[in-house]
């Protein structure tokens, strides 16, 4: 075992991939030379050189078609788009050729490539810097989507992205890049993507959350300790494909949901989750589901992001909620 911050988890993830596997290689806008922006692929340059860990110019489009291309052609690109916010003049790449490639080929082409990108707020940035933009990519049929939230499952997530067959986006939570350690295993060893992992085992209430809100959730969790709360709190971890299954059979136990997202609120994850509680266990609710969400807003620059953030004391308030609900 070994000490990790999520940051190095992901490192070393793709540092061991490249190892045992040659047709690994990395790119991105200052992924190659300067690690990237918060270092995520730092000293892999140097490991591995410019042939396999190389900058890329700044254009999106570019990145992520060389990536297919990459994929049908026998390689394994990890391709980093620098804030998710940037990934707009890509998306038509994602959307229109990565997605799809396996069906129109009726299976011929894969495309295994990995699409990292540093997503969601709290660090005080600036425009398209801080956008929780999961939705997007969990719409589109042929995508997996993952979102760590510890150091653990942040490297057994990513090989398990490198290794799979087909293109999964990895979405990155900055605000907790380096906020806590974790024993990590230091040899190779895959989380598998599309299953949730139930934290907190509990009987009267749901808590459905993933990413850096776990995180604010625990948090809030610990604030309520003296009011002797019965929570199971469920970390998604894949976005797609989601695990109905792990969530519905909590809410049928529980009777009670409640989904934490830094989302806007409208057709968020959140919205998704209600209304599969709703359609297969509204029989079993003791209460109207609930979310707490961003707003349905442009993520304010910093000196007014705190309005916009969830944090635990917003999350507080609905757990306390939710649990008075009476009939």
């Amino acid at each position: 075992m070994a000490e990790m911050t999520l940051l190095k988890a992901i490192n070393n993830a793709i540092d061991q991939q490249m190892e045992n596997d040659d047709t690994v290689v990395v790119f991105g806008e200052d992924a190659g030379f300067e690690g990237g922006v918060f270092r995520v692929t730092a000293g892999l340059q140097k490991k591995y050189g410019e042939d396999r860990v190389f900058d890329t110019p700044i254009a999106e489009a570019a990145i992520i078609g060389s990536a297919i291309g990459m994929a049908i052609n026998g390689l394994k690109p990890v391709a980093e788009i620098q804030f998710s916010g940037f990934m707009f003049p890509g998306y038509n790449q994602i959307v229109t050729h990565m997605a799809r490639m396996r069906n129109r080929s009726r299976g011929k082409y894969g495309v295994p490539a990995v699409i990292r990108m540093p997503y969601g707020g709290g660090v005080r940035a600036l425009e398209h810097h801080s956008e929780s933009l999961e939705t997007l990519f969990a719409h589109i049929p042929g995508l997996k989507l993952v979102i760590p939230s510890t150091p653990y499952d942040a490297k057994g997530l990513m090989i398990a992205a490198i290794n799979d067959p087909d293109p999964v986006i990895f979405m990155e939570p900055k605000r907790i890049y380096r906020a806590f350690k974790q024993d990590v295993p230091e040899e190779a060893y895959e989380v598998k993507i599309g299953k949730a992992r139930v934290v907190k085992k509990g009987e009267g209430m749901t808590i459905v959350s993933w990413g850096a809100m776990m995180r604010e959730t625990q948090k809030a969790l610990k604030s309520l300790e003296n009011e002797n709360l019965d929570v199971e709190l469920i970390d998604l971890r894949t976005i797609a494909p989601l695990d109905f299954e792990t969530v519905i059979n909590s809410v049928k136990k529980t009777g009670r949901l409640l989904v934490i997202s830094e989302q806007v609120k409208t057709l968020s994850i959140a919205s998704e989750l209600i209304t599969r509680a709703n359609e297969e266990a509204f029989l079993h609710l003791e209460a109207p589901p609930m979310r707490v969400n961003g707003h349905d807003i442009t993520v304010p620059l910093p000196k007014g992001e705190h309005h916009h953030m969830v944090d635990e004391k917003r999350i507080a308030h609905a757990i306390k909620k939710l649990a008075n609900y009476e009939v």
